[in-house]
């Protein structure tokens, strides 16, 4: 169980007890937990089954919690379950110009916490570290716990939103800018980038309403603000998603029509000349039929009139497709 529990943590009163580490096995900790009010915080990633097993036999969780917490590719959501709660994130990441997606569960007793993270996303150990320098969050139990998580997981989200305004405003000056571009490729990326970030954060709405409302669990005086506050940044995150992805579409119309005026003016620059080639050829072609009796056939000037004919009639078209903007 060393390589699976990545860290945790006894809280008491507030306070993180010595002698808990990454290599502390699970029934360890529940033993060190013997006072009330203590709370057990265990961080799992990526566990096998077998890990898995050990863990929740420690913390005699039912068939149904067991399997819940194993299901993957779940929508993030919340589900009581007699006194232990179900709690499923996503993670986000930025990488590479892409949204990386994983998931975090939470297991919730009465005086434990284990999360349950799979993907790079959503590591812990530095919210774990900030909220332990505020001992009277941490005095809210298990309810303190949950929102260090979920805080975490919306700092993530705001990171990558913050990634995806940029990579949209990039766009949005190659769409209007003079040049010939192709950005229709990168706008669907995006729009499937945006995509998964919607999917991980208009479903957390639900679940901080009810934490906010107290359905999940007594929150202490010392935590309503800060859920109060979560709550209000995943709303505005989930506003600004949507506008993002408005946005983009707006962008990808603007391409297209783009597309659609450069193209009419290529047929119009293709068109005016070809009839300043077409007028030319037609008078060549009639003079050079070689018929007896043509005018000005025997004309010691005519060679020299159908040329200059040639070079003013095309001449003249050229000013006139100038002047219209077709060349």
């Amino acid at each position: 169980m060393v390589a699976v529990i990545v860290d945790c943590a006894v809280y008491r009163d507030g306070t993180r007890l010595p002698g808990c580490h990454a290599g502390t096995a699970a029934a360890e900790l529940r033993a060190l937990a013997d006072a009330p009010g203590d709370v057990v915080w265990i961080g799992l990633f990526e566990p096998t089954a077998e890990e898995w097993r050990t863990v929740a036999d420690t913390f005699a969780l039912s068939a149904g919690v067991r399997a819940e917490a194993q299901r993957t590719h779940q929508r993030p959501r919340l589900d009581l379950m007699g006194e232990v709660t179900v709690v499923v994130l996503k993670t986000l990441r930025y990488h590479e110009d892409l949204v990386e997606t994983g998931e975090l569960r939470l297991v919730i007793g009465p005086d434990f916490v284990i999360t349950i993270r799979h993907g790079e996303g959503g590591e812990l150990r530095h919210a774990r570290a900030r909220v332990e320098n505020r001992p009277e969050v941490l005095r809210g139990g298990t309810g303190a716990v949950l929102h260090t998580v979920i805080e975490a997981v919306v700092t993530e989200y705001e990171a990558v939103v913050s990634e995806l305004e940029t990579d949209v405003d990039e766009v949005e000056e190659s769409v209007f800018s003079p040049e010939r571009t192709r950005d229709s490729a990168r706008i669907y990326v995006l729009k499937r980038e945006i995509a998964e970030v919607r999917r991980a954060v208009v479903p957390l709405r639900e679940p901080l309403r009810r934490l906010d409302a107290g359905e999940l669990m007594d929150v202490s005086d010392a935590l309503r603000p800060l859920v109060a506050e979560t709550t209000g940044r995943v709303g505005h995150l989930a506003e600004l998603v949507e506008s993002l992805d408005q946005l983009l579409s707006t962008a990808f119309q603007a391409h297209q029509a783009a597309i659609s005026i450069r193209q009419n003016d290529d047929m119009r620059r293709i068109s005016a000349g070809a009839a300043l080639v077409v007028v030319p050829t037609l008078i060549a072609g009639v003079y050079g039929m070689n018929f007896e009796n043509m005018p000005e056939l025997s004309w010691t000037y005519g060679y020299p009139f159908a040329l200059g004919l040639m070079v003013g009639i095309a001449g003249a078209l050229w000013w006139v497709f100038k002047r219209s903007g077709w060349l």
